[in-house]
C-alpha cells in the first residue's frame, strides 16, 4: 500500500509539475507550489513544539508515569492530546512504554483526537463567523462520538486487540466525554476556552522555535534538553515534498468526483459545495471553514463532524507518517476514514431527525 501511494503522490508531482512548466493553465501547477508555499506555515506551527517535546516528556513522566501505573494505561496515550505534526508523535513515543502502543497513540490518535483538540477546535472557532459557531460544534460533538469507530479500527491494524484500544484508549475517551459536555451544555464559554487554548499553544510554539534556533545559531545551551531545530525542520520538509504530489493528485480527485458528489449531496439533502469542502478537508481544514459561509446548515454541521477524523489525510498527515514510519500508513488511512465516514453518517441521520424544518 506505501509503494502505491507512493507512485500516486508521484504522479501527482509530474501532473503538478508539468502544468507549472505549461503556465499552469489547468490549475494542478498552483496547487504543486502550494504544497511549497505552505512549508512555512508548517514550520512555524510544527518546529517549535517538535523541538520541546523532550521536555514535555520529562514532565509528564513525573505526572502522569504513576497515574498510568494505576490504571494500566500506556503514558503514550497522553502524547495524543497533541496533533501528530505538532509534537504528539515524538511525545508519544518518548513516554512509551510498549512501542507498538506509542506508534499507535502518536500516529493514529494524534493525528485524529489531538489534531481535533490543539488545531481544529482552535481554528476553526476563530475562523468561523460567530452565527455558524453553534452548528459547527454540533458537527465536533457529533464527530467525537464517532471517534472510537476510528480509533478502534487503526489499533486493530496497529497489532492491537479490541480489549486493549478499549483499555488504552480511557483516557482519551474521557477527554472527548467533557469536548461533548462542555460543546453540549456551555458551548459560548468553551468557544472562548477554545481561543485561549490556541492563544497558549501559539506562545509555547513561538517560544520554542525562538529558543532553538538561537541555540543552533550561537551554539548556545539555554535548553539543552531540547530537540535541535534541524531534526525538526528535516521532518517538516519531508512533509512538503509528499505535499507537492499529494495536492495536485487531490484537486484531480475533486474533479473527477464533482458529479458524483452532485448527485450524492441530492440524495443526502446536503449541498454540493459542502460535500466538496469535506472532499477537500482531508487536505487542509483551512479551505473547508472558508467555505462555510456557503454551506447549507446540515452540510456544516455534517463538515465539522467529518473534520474530527477526516482532516488533512492526504497531506501532512501522510507526508508525515512516511516520513518517520511507513508501515504505519494503513492504520493512519483506516481509522481517520472510518471516523470521517462514521460521523458524516451520524451526522446526517442526527439532523435529519432533529432539525427543525425538516431538512
Amino acid at each position: 500500500m506505501n509503494q502505491i501511494l507512493m507512485i500516486i503522490i508521484s504522479a501527482g508531482v509530474l501532473l503538478g509539475g508539468t502544468d507549472r512548466l505549461l503556465g499552469n493553465k489547468y490549475g494542478y501547477g498552483d496547487k504543486f507550489e502550494e504544497g511549497f508555499r505552505l512549508l512555512g506555515p508548517m514550520a512555524l506551527s510544527m518546529t517549535g513544539m517538535i523541538c520541546l517535546t523532550p521536555i514535555i516528556a520529562d514532565f509528564l513522566r513525573q505526572t502522569v508515569v504513576p497515574f498510568c501505573q494505576l490504571t494500566g494505561t500506556d503514558p503514550a496515550m497522553f502524547g495524543s492530546l497533541l496533533a501528530i505534526d505538532m509534537g504528539g508523535y515524538q511525545l508519544a513515543k518518548e513516554l512509551a512504554a510498549d512501542s507498538r502502543t506509542g506508534s499507535y497513540a502518536g500516529i493514529v490518535v494524534s493525528a485524529i483526537f489531538g489534531c481535533t483538540l490543539v488545531f481544529t477546535i482552535p481554528v476553526g472557532m476563530g475562523m468561523i463567523s460567530r452565527k455558524d459557531r453553534p452548528l459547527f460544534a454540533r458537527g465536533i460533538m457529533l464527530g467525537l462520538t464517532a471517534m472510537p469507530a476510528g480509533l478502534l479500527a487503526g489499533g486493530l491494524l496497529c497489532g492491537l486487540s479490541l480489549a486493549e484500544c478499549i483499555r488504552q484508549n480511557l483516557p482519551v475517551f474521557s477527554a472527548a466525554l467533557l469536548l461533548l459536555l462542555g460543546l453540549w451544555k456551555i458551548p459560548g464559554k468553551m468557544v472562548t476556552g477554545f481561543c485561549a487554548l490556541a492563544s497558549c499553544i501559539r506562545f509555547l510554539v513561538t517560544a520554542g522555535l525562538m529558543i532553538a534556533a538561537v541555540q543552533s545559531l550561537c551554539g548556545w545551551s539555554i535548553l539543552p534538553e531540547m530537540a535541535p531545530i534541524r531534526d525538526a525542520m528535516e521532518v517538516v520538509s519531508s512533509i512538503g515534498v509528499v505535499m507537492l504530489g499529494s495536492l495536485p493528485a487531490a484537486e484531480l480527485l475533486r474533479r473527477l468526483l464533482n458529479a458524483p458528489f452532485t448527485r450524492l449531496g441530492t440524495r443526502l439533502g446536503i449541498s454540493p459545495v459542502s460535500l466538496t469542502a469535506m472532499l477537500t478537508g482531508l487536505v487542509s481544514a483551512l479551505p473547508v471553514f472558508s467555505l462555510y459561509s456557503d454551506m447549507d446548515e446540515k452540510g456544516k454541521v455534517a463538515a465539522g463532524a467529518f473534520l474530527v477524523s477526516g482532516t488533512s489525510l492526504l497531506a501532512a498527515h501522510t507526508g508525515f507518517v512516511l516520513g518517520v514510519e511507513p508501515d504505519m500508513l494503513p492504520a493512519l488511512l483506516c481509522g481517520k476514514l472510518c471516523g470521517a465516514f462514521a460521523a458524516v453518517i451520524l451526522s446526517v441521520k442526527f439532523y435529519g431527525e432533529n432539525s427543525p424544518a425538516g431538512s
